[in-house]
């Protein structure tokens, strides 16, 4: 059975942004449910184009006319306010002049001018959202004017996180000579967040025997899947295979990628709930997660992957090996209209790396080089 979304709950409207809309919603009724001016104006009946009308009044927002207006006649109405029955066409101030409560109109107006028909927007029983539509700042506006305050939509994933490694210390500790803070969890903590993820950090795991099960185990009860930074590698402190596989099946799906940076990464999964082993150096873990691992997780948030990605020129050569795909890091220039992406060194262990660049240049297999003024696209990080 495949990994996928994880089910339905209802959320208020004003926490529903980002999530994703778990069932189509179409629209309850004609919007707008009465034609309304597109202008401010005067409200007539174009027939009667060009002429004098007799200024009746006014139109107020909010609330309708009470009577058909009668022939010959005008309304001033403003911008949004509802049609009387009678008029088929709104002429703006600018093109009308009022003298002695009288309404001037010297050139012929089509029926239908300046005018939003009934139902011109949405019509009742009309599809307005498909489920699986992420929910931006538009689809609020949609909601809301839909009437809908407790939003269906699908339940976030919650994914751990876990550092391990007896360099790693908390932020807030200085490191001694040998020990380094614990960035990984919070870089890869913040990418899940902006895929659509729940994250929950856990405490480091130090390098002993049994330590990394313990805390997979523990966070499995409480998560859908987990995320490790260190512990996989080629050596003999190759950690997460061995804690995958006391887990339960499948355990170990994938150990090791012909990919650079981010060779020693692990894909596996106890049930279904994915385990993602990445590497331990910065750049190759927050990499590969945004290259190789976000289509995992874009299955349990249950929304296709979204790369924003950007063409540019390149303004220096790139240089991979044959057989490999390799996750180069850019920066990106507007230089008179045209984007150029500035190659950066590739230095797996820097932390700053991928802050300094705007994204990435995969080139796969068949690529050895790219010459400076070639076209490329960059994916942004997320």
């Amino acid at each position: 059975m495949p990994i996928g979304p994880l089910g339905v709950e209802r959320v208020p409207l004003a926490m529903a942004f980002g999530r994703i809309l778990a069932e189509r919603l179409d629209a309850d009724a004609d919007y707008p449910n009465a034609a309304r001016s597109s202008m401010d104006g005067f409200a007539l009946e174009a027939g009667a184009t060009p002429g004098a009308f007799a200024l009746a009044g006014e139109i107020r927002m909010g609330s309708a006319w009470g009577t058909r207006l009668a022939a010959g006649s005008a309304l001033r109405i403003p911008t949004g306010g509802v049609l009387p029955e009678g008029a088929d066409a709104v002429v703006p101030i600018e093109d009308a002049r009022v003298e002695g409560g009288r309404v001037w109109v010297d050139a012929p107006v089509p029926s239908g001018d300046c005018i939003s028909p009934q139902g011109g927007d949405m019509r009742r029983g009309e599809p307005v959202l498909p489920a699986g539509r992420r929910i931006g700042a538009p689809e609020l506006g949609v909601l809301a004017t839909l009437g809908v305050e407790d939003v269906p939509v699908l339940r976030r994933p919650m994914l751990a996180v876990i550092s391990s490694g007896d360099e790693l210390i908390e932020p807030g500790r200085a490191p001694a000579p040998g020990q380094i803070r614990d960035s990984n969890r919070y870089a890869i903590a913040g990418a899940l967040q902006a895929m659509g993820a729940a994250v929950r950090h856990y405490p480091i795991v130090p390098d002993l025997p049994g330590a990394l099960e313990a805390a997979l185990r523990e966070a499995l009860t409480e998560c859908d899947g987990a995320m490790l930074s260190g512990g996989s590698s080629v050596g003999e402190r190759d950690l997460t295979p061995d804690a995958l596989a006391a887990l339960g099946d499948p355990g170990v799906v994938v150990h090791g990628l012909r990919v650079k940076p981010g060779k020693p990464t692990v894909l596996g999964a106890v049930g279904l709930k994915p385990i993602i082993g990445l590497p331990g150096n910065p750049t190759s873990a927050l990499v590969i997660l945004e290259a190789v691992v976000a289509p995992i997780v874009a299955a349990l948030v249950g929304a296709p992957v979204l790369k924003n990605t950007v063409d540019a020129r390149l303004d220096g050569p790139m240089r991979s090996v044959a057989g490999w795909t390799w996750y180069l890091p850019v920066s990106l220039e507007d230089e008179l209209g045209d984007c150029v992406a500035h190659p950066l060194p590739l230095r797996s262990s820097a932390v700053s790396l991928t802050a300094r660049a705007a994204g990435y240049v995969i080139m796969d297999e068949r690529d050895e080089v790219f010459e400076a003024g070639d076209r490329v696209r960059v994916y942004r990080f997320f």
